[in-house]
């Protein structure tokens, strides 16, 4: 069998925690600040945790060496 591979967009976009938890950037901050508020500028600052199923999801078919 030949080994399983990282998918290469998901290395950049998630990291695993020591727990296994899946940790990501959120979206909406690339462009278009002028629509957004303050507070929601604000809000989207820094990484926050997925959700426990589509965490496993994302380890099992993304990052399966993890």
């Amino acid at each position: 069998m030949p080994k399983l591979k990282t998918k290469s967009g998901a290395k950049k976009r998630f990291k695993i925690t020591g727990t296994g938890k899946v940790v990501y950037a959120q979206r909406g901050k690339r462009h278009g600040m002028i629509k957004r508020t303050p507070k929601q500028i604000r809000n989207l600052r820094g990484t926050s945790v997925m959700f426990k199923s589509d965490g496993d999801n994302i380890i099992k078919f993304f990052l399966p060496n993890g």
